[in-house]
């Protein structure tokens, strides 16, 4: 349950938030909800989030695995059902989607992969347990342009997902929508 309220007034702010919200999701995200509640702070992350969807030096696929990874690894439902929507609806493998939780265990996955998905967790351990082979190995594959947004991708997702979690933000059902279809 939500540790903040999801209600808010109705003002011409919340009216557009709301509109934009449906127009884009189909419904309001719940950390739309909570953002509304100061209105500096949802302003700065949506243009951070709209300038971050510009991002693109790093394979689609690869941003997926490291968000979900990143998702997964702090364990963030709200992120993990949003995220799977969202990378659903962009093209990228569902069972890559799905697997994501249980990585090192799947059959799924390419070498680059999993370097990526061990780089998410790395980064994503406080204090942060990446190592220098790890890197080395992504630039295997990886331009700097592409390691350098991977990173920032993945220290977005942190932002994200521990301000969802600590705030008490789980689940809102987009993944279901994926199942049944068309959203």
């Amino acid at each position: 349950m939500a540790r903040i309220g999801l209600e808010h007034r109705r003002t011409g702010f919340v009216r557009a938030v709301e509109w934009f919200c449906k127009r884009k999701y189909g419904q309001v995200p719940d950390p739309g909800k909570v953002g509304l509640h100061n209105r500096r702070v949802l302003t700065s992350s949506m243009l951070q989030e709209l300038s971050a969807a510009r991002w693109n030096a790093l394979d689609p696929t690869l941003k997926a695995l490291a968000t979900m990874a990143t998702s997964a690894q702090i364990g963030c439902s709200w992120c993990m059902d949003f995220g799977y929507w969202e990378y659903h609806h962009a093209g990228i493998d569902t069972a890559k989607l799905r697997d994501v939780p249980t990585w090192r265990d799947s059959n799924v996955y390419t070498e680059l992969e999993r370097a990526v998905m061990g780089y998410a967790e790395a980064m994503t351990a406080t204090p942060p347990e990446v190592t220098d082979e790890q890197v080395e190995r992504l630039k295997r594959d990886l331009s700097d342009a592409a390691l350098v947004e991977l990173t920032a991708q993945i220290s977005l997702e942190n932002l994200r997902s521990r301000t969802n979690a600590a705030l008490g933000l789980t689940s809102q059902g987009f993944k279901e929508y994926c199942e049944l279809g068309p959203a």
